[in-house]
């Protein structure tokens, strides 16, 4: 699994890469770099959900949501800022649930 997680990461750069090289635009090949590394980010951000499941695939799919939002971006030079920030949702409820709820956790 994190070999091909590894391969999608890499063939996302080859894919941005070819295109600025198709286009030689660099606003655009500037601006997807730095989707792509906040969309990482969040994916990184998003493990701290493991512990509820529903949650957590949640934000796995709109973590694919997010990477196919870049995607439509690199393709047809249409931005949808509110598809690539969608995980920040599942992030959100959980911060928010376990704000309310609290771990569930005894501490010693």
């Amino acid at each position: 699994m994190k070999a091909l997680l590894f391969l999608i990461i890499i063939a996302t750069f080859g894919i941005i890469f070819f295109k600025y090289s198709r286009d030689k635009n660099l606003n655009k090949l500037l601006v997807s770099l730095a989707t792509f590394g906040f969309i990482i980010t969040l994916a990184v951000i998003g493990n701290l959900t493991r512990p509820v499941i529903p949650i957590f695939a949640a934000h796995l799919l709109l973590t694919f949501v997010a990477w196919g939002g870049l995607m439509v971006y690199v393709f047809k030079h249409k931005y949808y800022g509110w598809l690539i920030a969608l995980p920040l949702l599942t992030i959100g409820l959980f911060l928010g649930l376990e704000f309310i709820a609290g771990s569930g956790h005894e501490l010693t």
